[in-house]
């Protein structure tokens, strides 16, 4: 059996609950939901990269890739992305700011997504994204 490994980059705090930033079990890892939170400083609490959706999408996409490579992957690896909005008025505008990322990061082989809007992120926070990658 292949062992699971939970996964917590140096950029970010302990989860606050049982659960881990990222898990690994054989060439697959799943990235838990992030936020647009700025890397973890000693003894500060987790602080949002800015009020905008801009701002806050790309810190959240910084998260990810600091799991995905906690884990030994990278965005060629990611084979699903889900991405939740607060507000479905930021859907065109993420998705501006989603397509630049990923065109910059040169994806040629973009991952399958899903954009769903609910409103179950803390205040102030616009965005959460998750990842499943398969290495190998």
């Amino acid at each position: 059996m292949t062992e699971k490994t939970a996964l917590t980059p140096p950029t970010h705090t302990t989860p606050p609950a049982r659960f881990s930033h990222g898990v690994r079990k054989g060439n697959v890892l799943q990235v838990a939901g992030q936020v647009g939170f700025l890397p973890a400083e000693e003894g500060r609490p987790p602080t949002p990269a800015g009020p905008t959706l801009r701002e806050q999408t790309l810190q959240t996409l910084a998260n990810v890739k600091a799991v995905l490579e906690e884990g030994g992957a990278s965005w060629d690896d990611v084979v699903m992305i889900r991405v939740y909005l607060t507000d479905v008025g930021h859907f065109a505008e993420m998705n501006d700011i989603y397509d630049a990322y990923f065109e910059a990061q040169a994806l040629t082989q973009p991952p399958a997504a899903r954009t769903t809007v609910y409103v179950g992120l803390p205040a102030g926070l616009l965005v959460e994204i998750d990842a499943l990658a398969v290495l190998g």
